[in-house]
């Protein structure tokens, strides 16, 4: 991957507070690259917590969580986001308002 795709993305991550959410969609967007949520799944995938990226924070456009990452929830909930019963985050309670930033 490109290095200037790998550097928006993990920007705006870096950017999300703790206790907030952004969808693969809106981190391609604010990234720079709109039409590239798929590849912001990938690169995130292979994103290690070693590195300081919160990539927790980033779900699909529904709320759910990434397959098969059983841990993701455990950070999400420690950050005090609510999971819904059906597995996903409450999107409209943890969705990042990032316009407050002007991102």
């Amino acid at each position: 991957m490109e290095k200037e795709f790998t550097d928006g993305v993990y920007e705006v991550v870096n950017a999300i507070p703790a206790g907030k959410v952004l969808t693969y969609g809106l981190v391609a967007q604010l990234a720079g690259w709109p039409n590239r949520s798929r590849m912001v799944g990938h690169l995130l995938k292979e994103c290690s917590a070693k590195n300081g990226i919160p990539c927790h924070r980033v779900v699909n456009s529904s709320g759910r969580l990434a397959p098969g990452w059983t841990k993701q929830a455990e950070l999400l909930k420690a950050e005090g986001i609510t999971i819904k019963a059906n597995g996903c985050v409450d999107m409209k309670l943890h969705l990042w308002n990032f316009d407050e930033l002007g991102l």
